[in-house]
This record gives C-alpha cells, structure tokens and sequence, in this order.
C-alpha cells in the first residue's frame, strides 16, 4: 500500500484530524513502541502500520 492511500484510509477512519494526531502522538507496542510515524520513518510497511492500526482501534474486518 501506498502512503498515500494509507494517509487516506487513516482519514476515512478517524477524521483527518484525529488521523494525524494518532499518527503522531500514539504509541503502538506491536510496532516496537513507535507512534506511526516513527514506524514508517524506521521502514515498517504501511501495511504492518495499518494491521496494527486496526487491532489497536478494533477496526471491523471489512474496513481493514
């Protein structure tokens, strides 16, 4: 997956505000203890962000 469209599903998600700020601010232990920045800075794929994204916020299936 793209940023892009990572960037978009986070915003379809939780509002782009609130996206943004999680992506900031959040702090997942399933990514190492980074926020999701931090984790695609390091070179996680937006994949691996998103799956854990999605666990932590109990995103249901079909939106994942």
């Amino acid at each position: 997956m793209r940023h892009t469209a990572f960037r978009q599903r986070m915003a379809a998600e939780f509002g782009r505000v609130r996206a943004e700020m999680l992506a900031q601010d959040h702090v997942f232990s399933s990514l190492g203890g980074r926020t999701v920045d931090q984790a695609l800075e390091a070179g996680v794929t937006t994949k691996e962000v998103w799956q854990a994204v999605c666990e932590a916020f109990e995103v249901p299936p079909e939106r994942r």
